[in-house]
């Protein structure tokens, strides 16, 4: 299946790119793709305070994704 990523705030700039097509096996969750990209990348987000949505729509790490899901990978803004 290929799920689009959108990178949002830390993510994008950690690792340079706002967003990519990845081709995952089917049935792999947020989870699974978050460490597909880590190490795709050479960068752990796994140690980002991230969140996530699916199709626009906040999701945990053991959501299971689909063919065609748009996933937005969201850092916490910082500031006041």
């Amino acid at each position: 299946m290929r799920v689009t990523v959108r990178f949002f705030a830390g993510a994008r700039e950690r690792l340079g790119l706002s967003a990519e097509d990845i081709d995952l096996p089917s049935g792999a969750t947020v989870s699974e793709l978050i460490l597909y990209v880590s190490r795709a990348h050479g960068t752990d987000l796994t140690a980002l305070p991230l969140s996530y949505a699916v199709n626009g729509a906040y999701v945990t790490e053991n959501t299971i994704l689909k063919d065609g899901d748009e996933v937005g990978v969201l850092y916490p803004a910082s500031g006041g």
